[in-house]
């Protein structure tokens, strides 16, 4: 019981004591000391009563300050011990879970509806060893542990921006206007005028469902150990990465993808600027998308660009070497430009006569991402009881709700027909 509480306690003793005493007329030697000492005792708990209040309010913004980071702590050491065998055999034979995965699953449920199972996407992280382990991922907030699962995609790589949104819409207001400034012409002339502040608003909405089916057979689910739960991390994992990274590129607004950045059609749907090469592949190709970017202020030196390129490119510009050296026009692209991503996945085949790719470049700007990819609450994983069921297999069918959008256009530029 806190101190405070105590005197007051005893404050009101008091002054129930001393009530019945102030009532008499006549008070026996006794009863003067005894009122005596309880006024005594009052004045001095109310130094006391004082003093404690001041000591508890330190102690109670301490605890404050830890209990406003603890929650998201807590909650991310549960998702560390979160098991995914245990979601796979409740599906298929009805066990029960419990621990920490049931927990982590309560507190899904009370932030959204699901038709099956919520997975925080979290519990995808590829582990090591056991399953409950102490070297889990202890964020602050969700994103950056949604930038670990997504590490090795090429969003990720391009300098995308992931963030889990409970519900609802996000958007992003960026700033579009410039700032005009100038010099006085006299002694008395007026300095350039202001200029309106403005802004475009990015939004992130839940309208496109990404869905992910798994077979699991029966001698699969029975030998439920380490194997399964990596197995089901490894493939789900997989599979959602491969997928988010052609919609955020390729999406094509329609059929239930999203629109993707670099989507066909003249001008781009996010107004990146798209400029056609119509030659073969060179580092004096890429160098001028690099020197655009800096005359437009959006990059500091081509060491602050990401370059997404298909690997047949690769393949010609190593092979195509400078008269009289031993450097390809690949060496000088690489040793230039910050990060160069390569991908048959995240960019289309090439495609015409002769065969032309397109190429992405990016770069962040004050630490905003060029390319925002929201994913909304937990996948739910919903079980098929009807297809495998004459051969005790499960089926599984994991949706996952994601849209991709763009901050600034200045910030990504696409370059076609590269040859």
């Amino acid at each position: 019981m806190l101190t405070s509480v105590t005197i007051q306690r005893r404050q009101s003793q008091i002054r129930e004591a001393l009530a019945g005493l102030v009532g008499k007329s006549d008070l026996t030697e006794d009863e003067q000391r005894s009122m005596d000492s309880m006024d005594l005792e009052y004045r001095s708990n109310e130094s006391k009563y004082r003093a404690a209040l001041i000591v508890e309010d330190t102690e109670r913004k301490e605890a404050g300050a830890e209990l406003e980071g603890r929650s998201d702590k807590e909650f991310a050491d549960l998702i560390g011990k979160f098991e995914l065998r245990q979601v796979a055999l409740h599906l298929d034979e009805g066990a029960k879970i419990d621990g920490a995965t049931a927990e982590v699953i309560e507190e899904l449920r009370s932030q959204g509806g699901y038709r099956g199972i919520p997975i925080p996407y979290a519990a995808l992280e590829i582990r090591a060893g056991e399953t409950i382990a102490s070297g889990t991922p202890d964020p602050v907030s969700t994103a950056p542990i949604i930038d670990r699962i997504f590490a090795d995609s090429v969003a990720s790589k391009m300098g995308a921006s992931f963030v889990n949104i409970a519900q609802g819409t996000n958007e992003y207001p960026i700033t579009n206007s410039a700032v005009t400034g100038g010099w006085a012409s006299s002694e008395t002339g007026a300095v350039a005028g202001p200029t309106a502040y403005s802004t475009a608003n990015r939004s992130l909405a839940p309208d496109n469902t990404y869905g992910i089916q798994m077979k699991i057979t029966r001698k699969a689910l029975k030998q439920s150990g380490d194997a399964l739960e990596q197995a089901v991390r490894r493939d789900m994992n997989g599979c959602l990465a491969v997928g988010m990274d052609k919609a955020v590129f390729q999406g094509s607004g329609s059929s239930g993808e999203p629109t993707g950045v670099m989507k066909s059609g003249s001008p781009s749907p996010y107004g990146i600027t798209s400029t056609a090469i119509g030659a073969a592949a060179s580092w004096a190709a890429f160098r001028a998308a690099v020197t655009r970017f800096m005359v437009a202020n959006a990059a500091t030196g081509p060491g602050s660009i990401n370059l997404l390129l298909r690997p047949e490119l690769y393949d010609d510009m190593d092979d195509d070497v400078f008269t009289g050296t031993a450097i390809s026009q690949w060496d000088k692209l690489v040793s230039n430009v910050g990060n160069v991503v390569l991908s048959s996945n995240a960019l289309a085949a090439p495609s015409g006569s002769p065969l032309a790719s397109k190429a992405l470049l990016t770069t962040t700007v004050g630490g905003v991402a060029p390319i925002f990819v929201g994913t909304w609450g937990a996948i739910d994983l919903i079980r098929d009881i009807y297809s495998d069921a004459a051969s005790g297999g499960l089926r599984l069918t994991a949706l996952a709700t994601m849209d991709v959008t763009v901050s600034r256009a200045e910030q990504l530029q696409i370059l076609t027909g590269i040859q």
